[in-house]
């Protein structure tokens, strides 16, 4: 909903007519600029559901759903659980509570998977035997999402009950991010949280604490997690501060970390600064997409907390501007101003067959081999 919303080339295509979503949160604002710009066109549906639960538990008719006027303004319905799927809101004590009271999310159903895979600590945590049945052996899934019933019937997402997000549909602990990057000569304190910008996505940001004696570059610290990290988990924002903001009880105050913006973010100085023409328009073209406001030639467009889901804003920009065809397998191929600028003035044919940056490759690989970490 998020890219379709902004949708900024030709017109979705006449014969669409279902658009289905998951994987992350849905916006409320993001859905209202939908039905602005689509109205009753397409038919929009909400899914839900974990690896563990067999992808879908529950489903959602966004074109039908009336908002409920009774609930927060800032949650979106993820429906009723689908005919294979049950769906239990339990409060600390396993008990079910009533409509509108946030609860923790169980599924139970034929979709519940039997665990994970050679980890039986992490099972005996996550898949609990069903109480609500008469089914021997039946299982709940402990999904860790915090939810509620309304009173039509439909579930509302409000969260996580623990620290775990979803960046570009990968699960994210924070918490892993931080124990790479406290290890990391020069860093004496590390905290890593998940932000929204101001289009609403969700990014993260990592705090450090520099040790006596001078602050380690931004680029070291990158690199250093990309290392031992997928994309995915390596922070798109970094803020040196002097100490971290602490509670009456000593510890981290999250909610205290400044903004990820103006003075208080690090980053490494922007170098060559673009020169001609073409080098203008794609730093511009980057500085809206990225929500930054300086790029440099060299710059990485992925170092700045570019992804693979910002590519196609990006791309669709470029097309306005130069009035030629440029693919996202192009921008792949030439993540800095300087290289995308020298293909386009060269018009280098789209279909040209120079080999994908082994780095990036990479990337992928080490994606996939997490994502399937996570599935297990």
């Amino acid at each position: 909903v998020a890219e379709l919303s902004e949708w900024e080339g030709d017109d979705l295509p006449e014969a669409l007519r279902l658009v289905i979503i998951g994987g992350e949160r849905a916006l409320p604002e993001r859905l209202r600029a939908w039905r602005e710009r689509f109205g009753e066109r397409v038919r929009l549906v909400n899914g839900y559901g974990p690896t563990e639960a067999t992808v879908v538990a529950t489903l959602c008719d966004l074109h039908d759903a009336e908002d409920d006027p009774a609930a927060a303004p800032r949650h979106v319905a993820i429906g009723r659980p689908l005919g294979h799927a049950r769906a239990y809101v339990l409060d600390p004590r396993g008990e079910p509570t009533p409509v509108g009271v946030p609860g923790e999310l169980y599924v139970g159903g034929g979709g519940v998977a039997r665990g994970y895979l050679g980890d039986p600590a992490r099972t005996a945590e996550r898949f609990l035997p069903d109480p609500f049945t008469g089914t021997v052996g039946a299982r709940l899934y402990r999904t860790g999402d915090r939810v509620r019933w309304r009173a039509d019937g439909m579930l509302e997402f409000i969260g996580r009950v623990d620290q775990q997000v979803k960046i570009r549909g990968f699960r994210v602990e924070p918490g892993e991010v931080e124990a790479v990057l406290a290890r990391q000569p020069g860093v004496e304190e590390a905290v890593v949280v998940a932000r929204e910008d101001g289009r609403g996505q969700l990014h993260l940001v990592a705090y450090f604490v520099p040790e006596p004696g001078g602050t380690p570059s931004v680029s070291t610290l990158r690199a250093a997690l990309k290392a031992e990290l997928p994309p995915y988990m390596v922070p798109a924002a970094w803020v040196a501060m002097d100490a971290l903001p602490l509670t009456r009880s000593g510890k981290v105050d999250r909610r205290a970390l400044p903004a990820p913006d103006g003075a208080a973010t690090e980053r490494e100085p922007a170098g060559a600064v673009p020169r001609s023409e073409a080098e203008r328009v794609i730093a511009a073209a980057w500085q809206d997409v990225l929500g930054i406001e300086e790029v440099g030639l060299d710059d990485n467009f992925f170092d700045l907390g570019g992804h693979s889901l910002l590519l196609a804003r990006l791309r669709s920009r470029l097309q306005g501007k130069f009035l030629r065809d440029v693919s996202i397998v192009v921008l792949f191929r030439h993540p800095t101003v300087r290289s995308l600028a020298e293909y386009l003035s060269q018009g280098e044919p789209l279909a040209g067959t120079a080999p994908v940056d082994d780095a990036h490759v990479e990337n992928r690989r080490a994606a996939m081999r997490r994502l399937r970490e996570l599935k297990r």
